[in-house]
């Protein structure tokens, strides 16, 4: 459970840390108000993804499904700065399928913590295994890091990608082939 009055407090004093008064009149509600904040980027750690992956719906067709283009808004762990851009989910069934809605909300359970990309996108993936216990799932995942963007390096537009395959998937060039040509990259 999330604690809003510790926040608070820790936003308080790095305001003071950084010479700012957190009593000045733009300031007084800063702490709150990130304390809010927080409660909404970081609200998966307390999300199970098997709740969304639990709703099923039998197929005869077990042929590739690719839900592509769901942004997503993460934390970077590191510099608790945003990372942010698009997965693309592919699964085969084995005789069951998830609503639509669903594969978006599995990647919003993990992407809603303090994340790395490379952590989130495996987290995806098994998310799908464990549950839904496809045939193989594909999960790819560009993404722009404030941490490259805005300090540090400081090359605004850089993406990273990363890619995990499981089960069917794994090693199998033609699969991901097709993957790659349905999410026209």
């Amino acid at each position: 459970m999330m604690d809003q009055e510790k926040i608070r407090q820790g936003v308080r004093l790095i305001l003071e840390g950084i010479g700012e008064d957190p009593d000045r009149e733009g300031l007084v509600e800063t702490p709150d108000r990130i304390a809010r904040m927080y409660g909404e980027l970081a609200g998966g750690m307390e999300d199970d993804a098997a709740v969304h992956l639990s709703k099923r719906f039998h197929v005869e067709n077990n042929e590739m499904v690719i839900e592509k283009d769901i942004t997503f808004y993460s934390m970077c762990e590191h510099h608790m700065l945003p990372f942010y851009g698009q997965v693309h989910v592919a699964y085969i069934p084995d005789g069951e399928v998830v609503g639509l809605s669903k594969i978006a909300r599995t990647v919003e359970v993990f992407a809603k913590r303090l994340q790395l990309q490379e952590r989130l996108t495996a987290q995806i993936a098994d998310a799908f295994m464990e549950n839904l216990k496809p045939k193989g799932v594909l999960v790819m995942i560009e993404a722009e890091h404030m941490c490259m963007t805005m300090r540090g390096i400081k090359k605004p537009g850089t993406k990273t990608v990363t890619l995990t395959t499981r089960g069917v998937f794994d090693g199998n060039e033609a699969l991901q082939n097709t993957f790659f040509r349905m999410i026209g990259r």
